[in-house]
């Protein structure tokens, strides 16, 4: 069962959120970070992203790129850019996006959770890509992007959700990119003993978005651990931060593929090996597939619609999955992409850019993009339960969670 508990929080003074708030670190590559930051120097993204603080030839890897981003995050609290609470608290973060809101429970999750999967994954991390974070969460003895974590619904909680967010908003604003951002902190005994036990009885919860993120903090805990050889399993750093959602508020976007070269292929050829796999029809406008098994395909200026057939949809949680389809069917056989994690040859669109963005790149000199139908929560949940992984860049969630509104420091003093 689901272990979560309260937090003394870091958090921006409230005239301080809208400025703070910012896009997690990695939806920026380290220029378009820079550029961010020129413009807003309070933006939580100095902190997370703390090699903007230096020249761009410095190495962003380097120790000392780790002690900016802890030497911020002090002088920030000092300053009064950040508040600490005196006492440990729930809160409720609701995102509005073009009409449709979710609401996710803050809170400190278990390590051990993560570690006897009751905290359930469906994607691999790479330990190159985690490393980076676990020196920022260990140098700065704090955790500062909450991991986006899904529940299954629950209609007993969502209408206690609706009641607590009665009360005034702590933060309540819009963000640059019309995202609407409210905070309500949830402090009383009753409702703080009430979640902590309601969620005691939840049996799983499913990383959303955040797997290398998740996998950074329970090492740096591991690594406390390993320092603190009497812990008792209460200390800060046997806990991580969240933001814990219903699914029935959740969107999974698109996640598009874009390749750069028809393997060696002509035109001709390619479509004609792919109409041996798939039904291939040209069609005037813009394909956006509205069910499993359809993909849109842009190639030379054209728009194609492909449907996979469904007696040929494999049973299997993973093998039926859509990303899994095109890979199998037509990127790895047809155009040579063995390991998409790897291979340069291939790059990944969220669909927030829309099917604007395939011809743009398409246009511009990559060879073939591909349109796909969104992977499901359902999907999500029955292939982590079935203790199996996704190929990567299966699900894309929109909005994204702000960091810098709430940190989870980890030093025991």
């Amino acid at each position: 069962m689901a272990t979560i508990r309260p937090f003394y929080c870091v958090r921006p003074r409230q005239d301080m959120a809208q400025l703070v708030a910012a896009l997690p670190y990695d939806v920026y590559n380290r220029e378009e970070a820079v550029e961010v930051v020129k413009d807003a120097p309070k933006s939580f993204l100095n902190i997370d992203r703390p090699e903007t603080q230096f020249p761009i030839e410095t190495d962003m890897y380097g120790q000392q790129i780790y002690e900016k981003a802890r030497q911020l995050l002090d002088e920030w609290i000092l300053d009064g850019t950040f508040m600490k609470e005196d006492t440990r608290c729930y809160y409720l973060y609701e995102l509005t996006m073009n009409g449709r809101s979710q609401t996710g429970v803050v809170a400190c999750v278990s390590i051990d959770d993560y570690e006897n999967e009751v905290i359930k994954k469906h994607e691999n991390t790479r330990r190159e890509k985690e490393e980076d974070r676990i020196r920022h969460v260990d140098v700065c003895s704090a955790q500062t992007g909450p991991i986006f974590l899904a529940s299954k619904d629950d209609q007993e909680l969502n209408e206690k959700v609706i009641q607590w967010k009665e009360q005034e908003a702590l933060y309540d604003f819009i963000a640059e990119d019309g995202i609407r951002h409210r905070v309500f902190r949830i402090d009383g005994e009753v409702e703080i003993s009430y979640l902590t036990n309601h969620f005691a009885k939840i049996p799983a919860l499913y990383i959303a978005d955040g797997h290398h993120r998740t996998a950074s903090a329970v090492r740096v805990g591991q690594m406390r651990r390993k320092l603190h050889k009497n812990y008792t399993g209460e200390e800060e750093f046997n806990y991580f931060l969240s933001v814990i959602f219903p699914e029935n508020e959740l969107k999974i976007f698109d996640y598009n593929r874009v390749v750069c070269d028809l393997n060696g292929k002509t035109k001709e050829e390619f479509l004609d090996e792919l109409s041996k796999c798939v039904t291939v029809e040209e069609k005037p406008e813009r394909v956006k597939p509205v069910k499993k098994g359809q993909f849109g395909m842009y190639l030379d200026g054209r728009w194609y619609q492909l449907t996979y057939p469904q007696e040929h949809i494999p049973n299997d949680v993973v093998e039926q999955l859509d990303v899994s389809l095109l890979q199998n069917g037509i990127l790895e056989p047809i155009l040579g992409i063995i390991d998409p994690k790897t291979d340069d040859r291939i790059q990944f669109v969220g669909g927030i850019r829309g099917l604007e963005e395939l011809e743009r790149l398409v246009d511009q000199g990559q060879a073939v993009a591909f349109s796909m139908y969104p992977t499901t929560m359902e999907e999500l949940f029955a292939v982590a339960d079935n203790q199996r992984l996704m190929p990567p860049k299966s699900t894309w969630f929109e909005p994204k969670l702000r960091s810098g509104l709430f940190i989870h420091q980890i030093e025991e003093v």
